[in-house]
């Protein structure tokens, strides 16, 4: 893997996690409802560093340019994967609407059983051999993006009593440098688990949550094969997706 000089740092994705973006998009780094922010959100002022070639500067794609494949992870074994096929689709964009080319995206989701395939994921419920639940893809020149892969279950955690988190896929974008990145979850429309769910309540605007949820998409869905979703990504502005700061990463399965 080799390194370039990136090109002029975007406008469209920036180190600091709220510059032009309202206060209320984005959860607080500490919320009481979510247990594991008290051991991950920053207990002193966060200062900012300058950026050196190190961050300006990282891997390019070269001849590991995502495959379909990589988009369709219904494909990537011998098998098929266990569970309903979905098609995921829609456009990375900024404040003004324009289509962001050229992005990394990359997804992580759990099995149609609510079970990642992980070492720490131990709960009682079957591992898929066929399904790895990772996928990653590029935009076009309109922004676009999409995936196949498998409607995810719901799963239980430990952050309260009988806490189950609803089915959802994680994003991660990445700008013109690794030190650029979103990482963000996409949930399902009318899924039952919101209403007790501290990630989706630590979001301050109904607005942001409904901007995390996707749209059915009969025109994508397929005869016979797989539903269609449609998720339109927005970097910044009063209408962003709201993300979780480098700080904030989930680490819940």
């Amino acid at each position: 893997m080799t390194t370039t000089p990136a090109r002029s740092a975007s406008p469209l994705l920036v180190l600091r996690r709220y510059e032009h973006v309202p206060e209320d998009v984005h959860p607080p780094h500490d919320f009481p409802g979510y247990g594991s922010t008290r051991l991950r959100h920053p207990l002193q002022a966060p200062f900012d560093l300058p950026q050196r070639l190190t961050e300006i500067t990282g891997p390019v794609l070269g001849d590991r340019t995502p495959s379909l494949d990589d988009a369709d992870l219904t494909r990537q074994h011998e098998g098929e994967p266990i569970g309903q096929r979905i098609v995921v689709h829609g456009r990375v964009l900024d404040s003004d609407g324009r289509a962001v080319p050229d992005t990394l995206v990359e997804i992580w989701q759990a099995n149609a059983g609510g079970r990642y395939r992980h070492d720490v994921d131990r709960w009682p419920s079957p591992v898929d051999p066929n399904f790895s639940g990772v996928g990653r893809t590029t935009t076009d020149a309109q922004g676009r993006y999409r995936f196949t892969t498998i409607q995810p279950g719901a799963y239980p955690w430990r952050n309260h009593r009988n806490a189950w988190r609803p089915a959802h896929i994680h994003f991660s974008l990445f700008g013109r440098a690794f030190t650029q990145r979103l990482v963000t979850q996409m949930y399902f429309p009318d899924d039952s688990l919101f209403s007790q769910d501290p990630m989706i309540a630590s979001i301050p605007d109904p607005r942001g949550v409904e901007r995390l949820v996707a749209r059915f998409d009969w025109e994508t869905t397929e005869p016979d094969w797989a539903l269609g979703y449609e998720w339109d990504i927005v970097l910044r502005g009063d209408e962003a997706t709201p993300f979780e700061g480098e700080d904030h990463e989930e680490e819940d399965e």
